[in-house]
């Protein structure tokens, strides 16, 4: 644990935090609702969700089955500039949209890779691949703080909204750093921190959860990468983030200490 991570993961241990999180997204997994929205599964909402957070009728459209949980604070599709052949990893795939959609971009001599910590995500995440015929797209369980992916295999690392979960956020851009190709990428959409939080948010379970309590600053985060090891960072908050976050607790406004932002790195060639 290093002083750049959140306040909210120095509050529990590491263990703590993912059981918080795994347990969150196998209740997910389960009854396919959305990550801020528990207990709606109307499809029509979480395409909703999805629109929200910057995909287009064709994206959502485009993918079969119930990959679409409505979950994610952007579109990582939008700013990843996926060509065809590239070898794209999805650092907690969940039910696998993201990576269903990086399959179309990259096409059939490209790979997808999905890793997720929760056994129930990776086994929704492989029956929506035989559902969208995604051959050439695979999901790993495992930790994203350690990628189950050999060194310098992968062209682009992207991201929805979960390295925040993480209890050791260094670590993470440590391992997208070691799985990328030289001259390979990053491109995230998460959620940076843009005032204190209370105390009774970072101590509570549920906002770490739903992707508000672990949070880190700008600042915090490219130092995080510089460290790490990359170059022409570029971290970017979207401002009128403010239409979904807010929708994320009902006692109070998580986009008063929150926005979403995209998160662009590169490792030197």
């Amino acid at each position: 644990m290093t002083d750049t991570d959140s306040t909210a993961s120095t509050a529990r241990t590491a263990d703590e935090q993912r059981r918080i999180v795994r347990e969150r997204y196998a209740a997910i997994a389960a009854d396919s609702s959305g990550c801020c929205d528990e207990g709606e599964t109307d499809g029509r909402a979480t395409d909703e969700m999805a629109r929200k957070l910057g995909y287009d009728d064709g994206e959502i459209g485009d993918v079969a089955g119930d990959a679409n949980l409505g979950l994610g604070c952007g579109n990582p599709q939008a700013i990843a500039d996926l060509e065809e052949g590239e070898t794209v990893l999805d650092l907690g795939s969940g039910a696998g949209f993201d990576c269903f959609l990086a399959a179309d971009a990259v096409g059939p001599q490209g790979r997808v890779v999905g890793v997720d910590m929760t056994p129930e995500m990776v086994e929704k995440a492989r029956e929506n691949a035989a559902e969208n015929d995604a051959d050439h797209v695979s999901f790993r369980l495992g930790e994203i703080e350690h990628l189950p992916v050999a060194d310098g295999t992968v062209d682009v690392v992207i991201s929805n909204c979960v390295v925040n979960l993480s209890p050791d956020k260094p670590q993470v851009f440590r391992e997208a750093f070691r799985a990328l190709r030289p001259g390979g990428r990053i491109a995230i959409s998460d959620v940076v921190q843009t005032a204190e939080f209370p105390p009774e948010i970072t101590r509570d379970p549920e906002s770490l959860a739903a992707c508000v309590a672990g949070a880190s600053t700008v600042d915090a985060l490219e130092t995080m990468l510089e460290e790490a090891g990359f170059e022409a960072i570029d971290i970017r908050p979207k401002d009128d983030s403010d239409e979904f976050v807010r929708e994320w607790a009902d006692d109070y406004d998580p986009s008063d200490y929150l926005v979403s932002a995209s998160i662009e790195a590169r490792k030197p060639n």
